[in-house]
């Protein structure tokens, strides 16, 4: 399949970029040896290839997965962390604690450039196998979550003397609430994709692991085959009253940042023209 992109995609030793249908990026973390974990170059990469992704016009959908069927992401990658830890005590010492110790690097946007992205298109998770740590802050922060039923998922920082800082703690309690997001950020418990399901974490469980992939880019195709522009504007509706909790403060942003601009372009002239000539759509790519 040939592409004619606006620029070339972000080059990366860490992410896979693919495209399995005409509009969708799908994104594999490529270290299955390490279970998937995100070493800190993960997160410029990640930072890179969704902005990339927000701002090429023939793209609408994103999903994220993990090479091979053990881990979707096992989170940070532990060992390289203890080397930095190793290096920032060493220079510490050797510095008198100055600044010429070691200083982990800022993550932008989040745990591999996606744990706290806003963005502008749609992210599925297709969670292959084990989503620990970070891996389970990306989901967290997903638009939808399709997972194997062998998938996993917890946040474990706390056992390692760490929190989850990526976003997840926020997320969490957003989603299953105080008392059940407390219990899983505090005991590091792993839950199944079943219960992961019954607590509205995920939005469905696969047949079977092999299907995950095909569900996910299946959800995906179906929200392609909308209007870019609705999808633009319905998601930034649905994040800005998560991140708000405020369905007023939710309606007047949307309405002012995305409701002229949303009349005014070509795919709702498309998308009437279409309903009135009782054919499907031809969308274009979207300019907000």
């Amino acid at each position: 399949m040939s592409h004619n992109f606006q620029t070339p995609p972000p080059q990366s030793s860490i992410f896979t970029l693919s495209f399995p249908s005409p509009h969708i990026l799908l994104v594999t973390i490529n270290r299955e040896k390490r279970m998937n974990a995100i070493p800190t170059q993960g997160h410029k990469d990640g930072y890179a290839i969704w902005n990339w992704f927000d701002e090429e016009p023939s793209l609408r959908v994103g999903i994220i997965t993990g090479t091979g069927g053990k881990a979707f992401s096992a989170g940070a990658d532990l060992l390289e962390q203890l080397d930095i830890r190793t290096q920032t005590d060493s220079a510490g010492k050797n510095a008198g604690g100055g600044d010429q110790a070691v200083r982990r690097e800022p993550m932008p946007n989040g745990f591999g450039g996606i744990s706290q992205r806003r963005g502008k298109k749609p992210v599925i998770a297709a969670v292959n196998g084990l989503a620990l740590g970070g891996g389970f802050e990306i989901c967290l922060n997903c638009d939808m979550v399709v997972a194997s039923p062998k998938a996993e998922f917890s946040l474990p920082e706390v056992q390692r003397g760490l929190y989850a800082g990526a976003g997840g703690l926020a997320r969490i309690i957003r989603t299953v609430g105080m008392q059940v997001g407390t219990e899983l950020a505090l005991t590091g418990r792993r839950i199944s994709a079943q219960e992961a399901r019954s607590l509205r974490l995920i939005n469905h469980v696969s047949d079977s692991p092999e299907k995950v992939l095909g569900d996910a880019i299946d959800l995906a195709n179906r929200i392609a085959d909308v209007s870019p522009d609705a999808v633009i504007v319905s998601r930034y509706g649905l994040r800005e009253a998560w991140e708000t909790g405020s369905v007023e403060q939710a309606s007047r942003a949307t309405a002012e940042l995305y409701g002229q601009k949303l009349i005014k372009g070509e795919n709702l002239k498309r998308g009437l023209q279409a309903f009135a000539q009782k054919k499907k759509p031809e969308w274009v790519g979207s300019k907000l």
